[in-house]
């Protein structure tokens, strides 16, 4: 089974997003490092139910939120998804230091992120 890895949020205007919930919810941004635009979110302790996220700004402009998958196999479950009528729209890709992440829609057309960690990280 996998679980609900993380939340993404997308927007135009990143700074803005980090002032609000920060503000909001106290909540803790840091910088991924590298030229994109990607804050890692901080929404509590560890020891507590919830999850992290992050923050980026969109591609493409428009606002939304993604969930993210924690797979073993990103290769085998890209595969489960279009076998089972979902479409990738962000084929697999690195993120160093981290493992690999693509995003995908399933067929009622919810974006939904999957990643498989590095085992060296």
């Amino acid at each position: 089974m996998s679980r609900m890895l993380r939340f993404e949020i997308q927007v135009a205007d990143p700074e803005q997003a980090i002032a609000f919930y920060t503000n909001t919810f106290q909540w803790e941004f840091m910088k991924f490092p590298g030229p994109q635009d990607y804050w890692f979110i901080k929404t509590g302790n560890s020891d507590e139910p919830g999850i992290d996220g992050g923050l980026m700004k969109s591609p493409d402009g428009s606002t939304r939120t993604v969930n993210s998958i924690e797979v073993t196999s990103i290769d085998d479950y890209l595969t489960a998804v279009t076998s089972n009528g979902g479409t990738v729209v962000v084929p697999k890709m690195s993120m160093p230091g981290m493992g690999y992440l693509a995003y995908f829609t399933d067929p009622a057309g919810v974006l939904v992120g999957i990643s498989q960690a590095d085992p060296h990280a």
